[in-house]
C-alpha cells in the first residue's frame, strides 16, 4: 500500500509536469562574490532564439515550453545555462550564482625618460665599429690578406654586421629623443609609430651627432608636420 501511494504520487507529478503547455520561469542572478546591480541581464530561450531582459536587481521571469534550454547572459560574466523543468504548478524557479570573469589588462611597458644631456652624450658617441681592412700600401705588403678580404664572406658579414649595429644605435638614440618630445608635447606620436617616423625622418648621421638641441627640435618638428599630412 505504501509503495502504491509513492508510485501514484510520482506518476501524477510527472503527468502534471507533462501537461504544462507553458512553464513560468522566474529567478534571480546573484554575484557570488560581490552583491551588485545588473543592468544588462538577458534570458535567452535557446530552443526558440527569443530573449527577454531582466531587472536591475537581477530578477527575471519568462514563459517558455517545458524542456526548453535557457541561457542567462550578463556582460562580464560567464553564461549560465539550465533546462526549464516545471514543478507541479508549471513553474521553474532558478537561483543563478555567477562569478565575474577575470579582467585582462593590456601589458604596459614603462620606459624611464632620459635627459637631453644623456641623449646628447649618446648622440656624440655614435661611431661605426671598425673592422680591420687592409688598404692602401698595406695591400702591397699583404696581397694575400687583401684578396682574402675581397672574396671572404666572413669578412663581408663582419662589415655588414658592424654597419647594421651602427644604424640600430642611431635609431635607438632617435627613439629616445622622440619619447622626450612626445612627453613635452612637441610632437604627437605613439610608440608604435616611432619606427615609421624615424624612416621618414632619414636624419643625417653627422647632423644627429653635432646638431644643437634647438636645431634638432626644429628639424624633427618640421618633419613631423610633413609626416602628419600623409597619415
Amino acid at each position: 500500500m505504501r509503495f502504491t501511494i509513492i508510485f501514484l504520487f510520482i506518476f501524477f507529478g510527472k503527468l502534471s509536469s507533462a501537461q504544462c503547455d507553458k512553464v513560468y520561469v522566474s529567478g534571480r542572478v546573484v554575484d557570488s562574490l560581490n552583491p551588485q546591480l545588473f543592468y544588462n541581464v538577458m534570458i535567452i530561450d535557446r530552443s526558440t532564439g527569443r530573449g527577454v531582459f531582466g531587472q536591475p536587481d537581477g530578477t527575471f521571469s519568462v514563459y517558455v515550453s517545458s524542456g526548453d534550454k535557457l541561457s542567462i547572459s550578463t556582460k562580464g560574466y560567464p553564461i549560465y545555462e539550465f533546462v526549464a523543468k516545471p514543478d507541479s504548478n508549471c513553474q521553474c524557479i532558478v537561483l543563478a550564482y555567477i562569478e565575474k570573469l577575470p579582467q585582462e589588462i593590456k601589458e604596459v611597458v614603462i620606459r624611464p625618460l632620459k635627459t637631453l644631456d644623456q641623449i646628447k652624450e649618446e648622440r656624440q658617441s655614435l661611431s661605426l665599429r671598425e673592422t680591420k681592412l687592409v688598404t692602401g700600401i698595406e695591400v702591397l705588403q699583404s696581397p694575400i690578406t687583401a684578396l682574402y678580404q675581397a672574396f671572404s664572406k666572413k669578412e663581408k658579414n663582419k662589415a655588414w654586421i658592424a654597419e647594421q649595429t651602427y644604424k640600430n644605435d642611431q635609431r635607438r638614440v632617435v627613439k629616445e629623443l622622440l619619447r622626450v618630445y612626445v612627453a613635452y608635447e612637441i610632437i604627437n606620436l605613439t610608440e608604435e609609430e616611432f619606427d615609421e617616423f624615424i624612416t621618414f625622418l632619414n636624419v643625417d648621421e653627422s647632423f644627429l651627432k653635432t646638431a644643437s638641441e634647438m636645431e634638432l627640435i626644429v628639424f624633427i618638428k618640421d618633419k613631423f608636420e610633413h609626416y602628419s599630412s600623409f597619415r
